[in-house]
């Protein structure tokens, strides 16, 4: 069996692009990654617009199986995937590192959210790709 590489995907609150991207890995990308979702302060849940949003698009309840988590919650892992922070970013150690630059969609029209739940699924396809032996 081979080792599958974990994957982090971080942001300061942990409540939504984080939160959607570590749902779209596990659906799309599971047999190659382990997903986790992280950020150095925690908002009380996750944002219920992506949680209606990916539920209606992949049919995934992200508040099943995840809750927001600070960074020192999940493994050591060997992808950081940062999702534009626009602040100091958090860091943990990895051996690959990304920015996906994606504006937070949060108190935005349901148009902002499909665009980054979109702009994830793309980018976590490309990410699966990079990876792949």
């Amino acid at each position: 069996m081979i080792k599958k590489l974990k994957v982090a995907f971080v942001c300061v609150h942990n409540s939504c692009r984080s939160q959607v991207a570590e749902a779209l890995g596990k659906l799309l990308a599971s047999d190659i990654f382990e997903c986790y979702s992280a950020g150095t302060e925690t908002k009380p849940q996750i944002n219920q617009d992506a949680v209606r949003l990916v539920k209606e698009i992949y049919n995934v309840d992200m508040e099943k199986a995840q809750y927001p988590k600070l960074l020192s919650d999940i493994p050591k892992v060997d992808i950081v995937i940062t999702m534009g922070c626009n602040v100091d970013c958090p860091y943990l150690p990895c051996s690959h590192r990304e920015d996906w630059g994606l504006e937070d969609p949060t108190g935005k029209k349901d148009e902002e959210f499909i665009k980054a739940i979109k702009t994830i699924e793309t980018k976590i396809y490309a990410l699966k790709a990079s990876f792949k032996c």
